[in-house]
Order: C-alpha cells, then sequence, then structure tokens
C-alpha cells in the first residue's frame, strides 16, 4: 500500500497533501494511478478546485477558455476539461464545447506533476511534454492565475 493510496478518497486529500504525495510518489505509481478507475476522480476533484485556487487579484482582465487535454486514458482516448476564466472568476464549464483561447494538451503524469507545483511546465513545454495552442503569453502566465501549492 502507497501513500497514492490515499488518492482512492480524494476529496478529502487538501491540496498541499496532494503536492506532498506527487512529489514523494515514483512517475511509475502516478502512473498506474492515472490507469486505473481512480484517474475520472482524481481529474474530476483536480478540476473541481481550480475555481477555489483561481487569484482574481491576479487575473487582472483575462477572459479566456482553456482546454487542458489530458491524454493516455486507459480505453486509448483523452480527458478534456474546459476552464472559463471570465470577469474575475474562474468557473469549470460541464462539457468542452467553447473555442479556446489556449489549449494544453500533456500526459497523465506530467498533469499531476504541473497541477501540484512539483514539475516544471516550462521545461515540459520546451521538452514536447507539454503543448500549447493559441495564446502562449497566457501559457506562461497561466501559473500566476492559480495558488498552486507547492510540496
Amino acid at each position: 500500500m502507497s501513500d497514492l493510496d490515499a488518492l482512492g478518497d480524494f476529496n478529502n486529500v487538501d491540496p498541499k497533501q496532494f503536492a506532498q504525495l506527487v512529489k514523494n510518489s515514483p512517475d511509475s505509481q502516478l502512473a498506474d494511478i492515472m490507469k486505473s478507475d481512480q484517474r475520472g476522480k482524481v481529474l474530476d476533484t483536480i478540476f473541481s478546485r481550480f475555481p477555489e485556487l483561481f487569484r482574481p487579484d491576479r487575473a487582472g482582465s483575462t477572459n479566456a477558455i482553456i482546454h487542458w487535454t489530458i491524454t493516455e486514458r486507459p480505453d486509448g482516448s483523452v480527458d478534456t476539461y474546459e476552464l472559463v476564466i471570465a470577469d474575475g472568476t474562474c468557473t469549470l464549464s460541464p462539457s468542452a464545447g467553447q473555442d479556446p483561447k489556449l489549449a494544453i494538451t500533456v500526459g497523465p503524469v506530467d498533469f499531476l506533476k504541473v497541477v501540484s507545483g512539483a514539475g516544471n511546465p516550462m521545461m515540459m513545454f520546451m521538452t514536447g511534454k507539454l503543448k500549447a495552442k493559441g495564446d502562449l503569453g497566457l501559457a506562461a502566465n497561466i501559473a500566476n492565475l492559480f495558488d498552486i501549492p507547492k510540496a
């Protein structure tokens, strides 16, 4: 039993604990979780927290639709989530139906590292592990718009 087993009851893991779990877990364990039936629950919980972690004081007049596509789903497809930043708020859209200003595509392990502060998104972009299409200025600033816990 690993520390990552805490993700089974992920709703009770706060962002700081999550960051610590990701930082202390080998990539193979992170990959196993993201290949399991826990993937959807983990992703849903992470994305449901984006609005709570949003920093309107840093957003200024930013209005944007951001699509996050997490690759390597066990069935071979992807998971796509849509965040809408408008008028000083961030909301999670129930479906990714709008045209994004920024589309980010990343593998599941690297995604967990980005949202936990355990990975460098700029380095991932430079090495092709994270792809960004659209407003690259927004992509470079996205971490500043959220209070991402660091492990």
